[in-house]
């Protein structure tokens, strides 16, 4: 029998009692088949809010409540706060194979590919819910798990809307985003700390951008565990940061390694994890970091979501990121509110603040949500990428497929936009090069026009990209005109294959 006097009731603040009445009230009015979106800064209390909108909808409709997470922590701290709620639950972890009980319980919290692999053995492996609450919504893994609930509510919480795939927005599954408080809202209402950021100019030539459309770890590695950016950091910290509990957040498990070594070697109280690293050891890290006074954690990764420090006072982003989520998740560690604690500090060694702007600033919530494309690409553009030296990385995939994939790494549709304009041809010829360069890379590693048919749907996201260089170039970035000069370029590039790639 759990002792429920363990887990302690938190007490709603005004602004998330709000919230709950307004989301309990919109779910009562739209009925069952519609989803809502709900978004709220990291700190700002989602499980709290979502744990009591759980509690008041199983009161009210008498129908059981699904709460998905995707790390077994943010389980733990879904089913302790239930449990202090008195909402009877039970966490679906790899040990719970069947659910014979489940009418001893109103709530379930489950692990979304644990709970996949049940459903797809018996689809009806939980009954009578009502409500799916999925934490973290911005994550595209819990999709697969709405197939089986039919006719019910599901609720995305969440602190930026905004999918982690940009080719599945959340708007294709939710029907509408309510929007919480802003961060500098929650620091003005004193339940935040404020952040005193400060950034420092690094050279990121020898990042390359991969097919997620994130800076790659490998190239990431290499460029942080330079001497001069190993300097940088140790200079940023000791101008800054010095006796002060951090967190270092790496691209790498080298580059964290590194940082290690660095401030080992500078006697400073330091240790490094990242996901290899053992339950038990990982839980003997994090008991150290919080009990020592001026620790610093480097680690990669997984801190990002499911820990929760307060003591934590300063952050460095010591890498770069063109995540606006990760961004919010990284600093946001270090935004908990202790009586003594009203600021931190970020130390941003990736352009990131130059990317993204300071965490603190407003941001438009409901047009990331309605028009995440034209969202994103206001604030991160391929043209700021030229300005950081970015490079492009192939696919692991692709390159392994072709003769000499530098012939496509290479080639930089600026340049040669420049070069043309430089000696008095078109800017469009830039395209008309691109797309001979593209072909001459489909002749040389294609037996015949099929196999080049083939090879030209695994090099869409090259074109996508050159193409997307160039209507920088021309500062003519509509959608409308970039989706017809895809059409055009794929359809003049086909046309080429089939009438010089015979098929044997």
């Amino acid at each position: 029998m759990i002792d429920k006097s363990l887990f302690k009731k938190k007490e709603l603040y005004p602004f998330q009692k709000k919230v709950v009445d307004q989301i309990i009230s919109e779910l009562t009015e739209q009925g069952e088949n519609f989803n809502l979106l709900f978004q709220l800064p990291t700190g700002g209390g989602k499980t709290v809010i979502f744990s009591n909108i759980a509690r008041e909808y199983i009161q009210k409709n008498n129908k059981k409540v699904l709460i998905l997470t995707h790390r077994i922590e943010l389980c733990i701290q879904t089913s302790k706060q239930l449990t202090a709620l008195n909402v009877g639950n039970k966490v679906i972890n790899s040990m719970v194979k069947e659910l014979e009980d489940q009418n001893e319980f109103d709530s379930f919290t489950a692990m979304v590919e644990t709970l996949n692999n049940r459903l797809q053995d018996d689809s009806e492996f939980i009954k009578n819910v009502g409500l799916v609450i999925v934490d973290e919504a911005h994550n595209n893994s819990f999709r697969k798990i709405f197939q089986y609930f039919e006719n019910v509510n599901i609720l995305g919480v969440t602190a930026t809307p905004l999918s982690s795939n940009k080719s599945l927005p959340l708007k294709d599954n939710y029907d509408k985003l309510i929007v919480g408080e802003s961060i500098k809202s929650l620091i003005e209402g004193g339940y935040l700390s404020d952040a005193e950021t400060y950034t420092y100019d690094v050279n990121l030539h020898g990042l390359k951008i991969g097919v997620n459309g994130d800076f790659t770890v490998s190239s990431s590695d290499k460029v942080y565990s330079n001497y001069f950016m190993q300097e940088k950091l140790l200079f940023a910290y000791e101008e800054v940061a010095v006796g002060k509990k951090t967190l270092i957040f790496n691209s790498g498990i080298e580059s964290s390694k590194s940082v290690y070594e660095l401030f080992k070697k500078n006697n400073y109280k330091v240790r490094h994890l990242d996901s290899t690293f053992s339950d038990t050891d990982r839980k003997d890290i994090l008991k150290w970091f919080k009990e020592t006074p001026g620790a610093v954690l480097t680690s990669v990764g997984i801190l990002t979501t499911g820990f929760d420090e307060p003591t934590v006072e300063t952050i460095i982003l010591n890498r770069a990121t063109r995540s606006l989520t990760l961004y919010h998740q990284m600093i946001g560690r270090g935004s908990r509110k202790l009586e003594h604690k009203s600021n931190f500090q970020v130390i941003d060694l990736g352009n990131n603040v130059r990317r993204f702007g300071y965490w603190q600033e407003y941001i438009d919530w409901q047009d990331a949500f309605n028009y995440p494309d034209r969202f994103l690409e206001s604030r991160l553009s391929e043209e700021d990428d030229m300005l950081f030296e970015a490079d492009y990385e192939l696919s692991r995939t692709l390159k392994d497929r072709l003769k000499h994939p530098e012939k496509l790494e290479e080639f930089s549709m600026k340049e040669i936009y420049e070069q043309c304009i430089s000696e008095g041809k078109k800017g469009k010829d830039a395209v008309d090069i691109s797309l001979d360069n593209h072909f001459e890379v489909v002749a040389e590693n294609s037996e015949d026009m099929y196999d080049g048919l083939l090879l030209l749907q695994d090099l869409q996201d090259d074109i996508e990209r050159r193409l997307k260089h160039y209507t920088k170039c021309i500062t003519k970035a509509t959608d409308n005109y970039l989706n017809w000069l895809k059409e055009t370029y794929n359809r003049q590039l086909s046309q080429r294959i089939r009438a010089e790639l015979d098929a044997e």
